[in-house]
């Protein structure tokens, strides 16, 4: 079975390139801006580049952040990539008066590596330090993509891989079916692309499972 997943378009990120990464993990895409699009979709997919303050005042204005926490409630499986990850936390250091989504528990603050440089930008090795099904098939010590200038301060125990950028950074996490990627897979090459398909096969389960029960 083919499932939908709804790409959230709040207005930021690379949208396209997210949609034809999870057309080709055999996803049925939705790029949308209608808040019941997202609620009645199989997964729900956050991306995101820019400002978190911006970021979550489009959300909470055009109704889209309500709609996110709906599926994630509904236990629907929930992505958020870069900015979007970001957003999944109770707030930000770059935008104090806004609130995030609190669909994870932690604060993002701004990087200060000891050798590194602000915006941390490149490939860097991922190191899996929790298996979880997001990462099926995705090898400790692969590459990915990164774009930041703020990092997620998560729960220990939510934290599925890390990378290093003058100290170590969360860069995968996941809480039941909530889950965040502080890199872009779409842009990660083959890891990233697994990941997406890992994605895809979650959000497509329980349709499998509900084909079957009425089997």
């Amino acid at each position: 079975m083919t499932p939908v997943v709804a790409v959230c378009d709040y207005g930021v990120g690379n949208l396209r390139s997210v949609e034809r990464a999870l057309l080709a993990a055999g996803a049925d895409v939705r790029v949308t801006t209608d808040a019941a699009v997202l609620e009645s979709a199989d997964g729900v997919i956050l991306p995101g580049v820019g400002a978190f303050g911006a970021a979550a005042a489009a959300l909470d204005e055009r109704g889209l952040a309500r709609a996110i926490s709906a599926a994630a409630a509904a236990g629907k499986p929930v992505l958020g990539v870069c900015l979007g990850h970001q957003l999944l936390f109770d707030s930000s250091e770059e935008s104090a008066s806004l609130r995030g989504l609190g669909l994870l528990r932690g604060r993002v603050e701004r990087l200060h590596p000891a050798p590194g440089k602000v915006p941390h930008i490149g490939w860097n090795r991922l190191e899996i330090v929790r298996r979880v099904r997001l990462l099926d098939g995705v090898e400790s010590g692969c590459f990915a993509y990164f774009v930041h200038s703020y990092a997620a301060l998560a729960e220990p125990a939510d934290v599925a891989a890390v990378t290093d950028h003058g100290g170590s950074i969360a860069a995968v996490v996941a809480h039941a079916n909530v889950m965040g990627v502080q890199f872009h897979p779409e842009k990660s090459g083959a890891a990233g692309l697994r990941l997406y398909a890992n994605f895809v096969a979650m959000c497509r389960a329980p349709l499998a499972a509900a084909q079957r029960s009425a089997a």
